[in-house]
């Protein structure tokens, strides 16, 4: 049996071309939900480990960032198997839960080594941040997603000369720059 192609008039090419288009903009946008959702749980962990630590006498102030670390990985495995399940995968979004499951790694990987050196990983998430921020945007080109990412690595330096009591509190700030600023516009981006 054979298949026979089909010719496509001009008009009926464009349209197929301008429906590619239209559907690449709107998987673009639903990408805003990991931003939004990873840019509201650190950026909560960040500043209530800065005020449990600074202004309390609690012993586990820390406990924000596992918390809300392990709420965030649930969810984004329960959003993408949905995700997953209901449509067909563009290569776009395909490529972009890859690289940000290998961030994701890394970033688990980074905290854990410095975490056992008695070191806080702000600067190294940070730096992990900007790398799948600011590629994500340039993927996408997404001005905002760019400018965020650039944001990540300037913060990452920055940190570098704030004190280590501080530099939680620098995260908290970068996150919201970086991730939910961003996040927020890319939801709200016109097809």
């Amino acid at each position: 049996m054979t298949t026979e192609e089909k010719s496509l008039s001009p008009e009926e090419s464009l349209q197929l071309i301008s429906d590619a288009i239209a559907m690449t903009r709107e998987n673009i946008r639903q990408n805003s939900f990991p931003f939004l959702l990873w840019g509201w749980l650190i950026s909560l962990a960040s500043f209530s480990f800065f005020i449990l630590h600074q202004y309390s006498s609690f012993h586990y102030y820390f406990l924000p960032f596992p918390v809300l670390a392990i709420t965030g990985v649930i969810t984004t495995i329960i959003y993408y198997r949905q995700k997953v399940s209901a449509s067909t995968v563009s290569y776009l979004n395909n490529f972009l839960y890859k690289m940000w499951l290998v961030l994701g790694i890394s970033f688990f990987t980074v905290v854990f080594i410095n975490v056992s050196q008695n070191k806080p990983p702000f600067t190294y998430t940070l730096i992990i941040a900007a790398i799948g921020t600011l590629a994500s945007g340039l993927i996408m080109k997404f001005r905002p997603l760019i400018i965020g990412g650039i944001l990540f690595f300037i913060a990452a330096i920055a940190s570098i000369y704030v004190a280590d009591e501080y530099k939680v509190l620098l995260n908290g700030i970068a996150i919201i720059f970086g991730y939910l600023i961003p996040g927020y516009l890319l939801k709200s981006a016109k097809a």
